[in-house]
Order: structure tokens, then C-alpha cells, then sequence
């Protein structure tokens, strides 16, 4: 079958699920035959994904959240209006999505949660079908624990949702663990590469960082300066940063390299990150103790870390707080086990539901 992606740009998750997606269905004789990738002015396209995609992949104008001058809460009113504003960039974006749909004729359109997905289906009506993954379509399954508070941010999160699954054929809700699936939705593992499946973890002496604002390194810094003995490896996306910024010898800032994140991440004796999920689901595999602290005012990744500590993957804090996870360690549960047992569905699952064309 002929395959089209749409991933999202913000944050390294989605771009990493598009990779193993890619490799998986390279693999079982199919192909992807374009690549849009969501653009965003705070970040870059890294290396690790252009290099991995050897289909043809151009990068579009997407809605993205608006942070504070700080870089380190999302301010969602003003993501909203600003969004808003540049609606007429988006519909251009639309457009050159629906020239290069009708010139490759793909079998299904795969949205990796970009919202000019759902709002091409809603505008162009393409005859391929509509087949959205991510993790924040299993908030809208009924065991989903949602956190406490916020009551309207719930609606505005299920109605992100419809807008981006918009029209779908199939929607795959990725989750941390096993679940039926319901009428709507179908539970699937997390999309993993092989490179962090084949990993060999060892227990070294640094903890690895990862900070989807680059605001966050201001707390960084400062259990640094109070524990300049512990070393720390932090990846940030801070376009215009170097490939590699040392403080000094225990605290290294790295732009994003796949290669080297997975290695440090199997060598770490902790991971410290904002709430995404797909880092969180790498460091389960390789039975790290984890510390996720929500991006203030990024109600999905609030959610994200209630469903994270109730599959046993670690704690939250509001503060990127290392005193924290280094107290956590010691009760630390490994569920390393049961999540790869689950993890090994993976390709049995997707190709089933992917290929499905009853």
C-alpha cells in the first residue's frame, strides 16, 4: 500500500513515532510516499529525521502553541489568537497538502496529531483514508484517569481531538498500557524504533535531561550550582544554540541527535523531562526511574503524566526539581517487563490496522 504522512514538528515525539512507523512499514513491503511535516518558527527540522525519512519531506506552516518570553509556559489564549491570524497561511498549507495528495494518489493519509490534517479532510474531502495516531485520542477512552482541576481544559483538549482525527477512517490511540478497544478508538503499543529497542542499558553516574522549552534550563543551572558533583546531560531544541554547549564537564547541553539521546538515555540512572509521551515510553523499555514535570499550561501533558505514573513509569513535579527523582529512585518499581510484553504487539497491530481495507 501506498502511504502519505502529516506529523506534527513540535517536540521530538511525533517525529520520532513517523520514523519507527516508516521503518515498520518499509519492512512489511509498503510504501510512504510523502512526508509533511509541521513548521514551526522556535525550532528546527532536526538531522536525526531527515536522515532517517528517505522519502521526500517538505515542511509546512502548522498551528503551534505560543509560549512566555521565557520559553517555558504555553499561553494558550494567545496560541489561539495568534493561530487565528495566520489562518490564511494555514489554508495555503492546505492547498499544497491536497497538490501533493492528488499527485501520489496515496491509499491513506497518516496524521501524526497535526491539525492541518483534520483540517484538510474537513476542507479538500479527499477520496484516501483518514488514519490518525497519537497518544492523546486514549483521553478520549473511557478508562482514561484525567487530573484533577482544570474543567475547561478538558473540553478543549476532546475537541483538539475531533479537529485532528477529523473524518478518520481508523484512529489508533497509542497507550502506556493495554486496554479494550472501544467503538471509536483502537488501543494500540507505542511506536518504538529499533535503535532504543536493541539498546544495552548499563547504570552510569549522570542523569539525562530533556526540556521541550528551552526556559527550563534556568532550573537546570541552579540544581547544578548547588550540585556541581552530579552530571547531567540535557537536550533542548534551542535554534541558534551549538550542537554541543558545555557549562563545564557535568553539565552538557545537546541540540537534538537521536543517536546520542538513546545512548545516554540507556547509560542514565534517571530521566528528567517535560510530559510527552514517546521519551516516556523509551525510558519505560529501558526500566528508567522518571521524573515529568508538565509544561505549565500544556494541559496534554498534564494528562499525559497522570496516565505515565498510573502505568508506573515514575512521579511529576511542577519544577524541573532533580532532588526529587534523586529520592524516587530508591522505591522506584520497574515495570520494564509488562511494558515490553506489550511493546511486542506493535507491528502485529498497526500492520493489521493500517492494511485493513474490508
Amino acid at each position: 500500500m501506498n502511504f502519505f504522512f502529516i506529523v506534527q514538528g513540535e517536540g521530538r515525539g511525533h517525529l520520532t513515532q513517523a520514523i519507527a512507523l516508516y521503518n515498520l512499514l518499509l519492512k512489511n513491503g509498503h510504501v510512504v510516499c510523502h512526508v509533511v511535516v509541521g513548521k514551526s518558527e522556535r525550532r528546527a527540522l532536526p538531522d536525526f529525521f531527515t536522515n532517517a525519512i528517505q522519502a521526500p519531506i517538505k515542511q509546512l506552516e502548522s498551528p503551534n502553541f505560543v509560549t512566555d518570553k521565557e520559553g517555558k509556559s504555553v499561553k494558550l489564549f494567545k496560541s489561539i489568537f495568534t493561530n487565528l491570524l495566520r489562518l490564511p497561511v494555514f489554508l495555503k498549507s492546505i492547498r499544497q497538502i491536497d497538490k501533493l495528495v492528488k499527485k501520489h494518489e496515496p491509499d491513506a493519509v497518516i496524521n501524526f496529531y497535526d491539525f492541518l490534517g483534520g483540517f484538510f479532510y474537513l476542507l479538500k474531502r479527499p477520496t484516501s483514508r483518514h488514519i490518525a495516531i497519537a497518544h492523546q485520542f486514549f483521553l478520549d477512552h473511557p478508562e482514561f484517569q484525567f487530573p484533577k482541576g482544570r474543567f475547561f481544559d478538558k473540553p478543549s483538549m476532546k475537541l483538539g481531538n475531533r479537529l485532528a482525527g477529523y473524518k478518520a477512517y481508523n484512529t489508533l490511540a497509542l497507550s502506556f498500557q493495554e486496554f479494550p478497544d472501544t467503538k471509536k478508538l483502537t488501543v494500540v503499543p507505542p511506536l518504538l524504533r529499533e535503535e532504543v529497542k536493541i539498546a544495552q542499558t548499563t547504570k552510569q553516574s549522570h542523569f539525562l535531561i530533556y526540556m521541550v522549552n528551552h526556559g527550563y534550563a534556568e532550573q537546570v543551572e541552579k540544581f547544578h550550582r548547588k550540585n556541581p558533583d552530579i552530571p547531567l546531560h540535557c537536550f533542548w531544541d534551542r535554534k541558534g544554540a551549538p550542537e554541543t554547549f558545555s557549562k563545564d564537564e557535568n553539565l552538557i547541553f545537546h541540540q537534538l541527535n537521536d543517536q546520542k539521546f538513546i545512548e545516554l538515555m540507556a547509560s542514565c540512572q534517571g530521566y528528567l523531562t517535560t510530559a510527552g509521551f514517546e521519551s516516556v515510553c523509551e525510558a519505560m523499555y529501558m526500566g528508567k526511574p522518571t521524573l515529568m514535570v508538565p509544561v505549565k499550561g500544556h494541559y496534554e501533558q498534564s494528562c499525559n503524566a497522570t496516565d505515565a505514573k498510573n502505568a508506573g513509569a515514575g512521579i511529576s513535579s511542577e519544577i524541573f526539581e532533580l532532588e526529587k527523582l534523586l529520592a524516587y529512585i530508591s522505591v522506584y518499581k520497574n515495570v520494564q517487563t509488562t511494558f515490553k510484553k506489550w511493546c511486542d504487539k506493535t507491528e502485529e497491530l498497526f500492520i493489521q490496522n493500517l492494511t485493513d481495507v474490508n
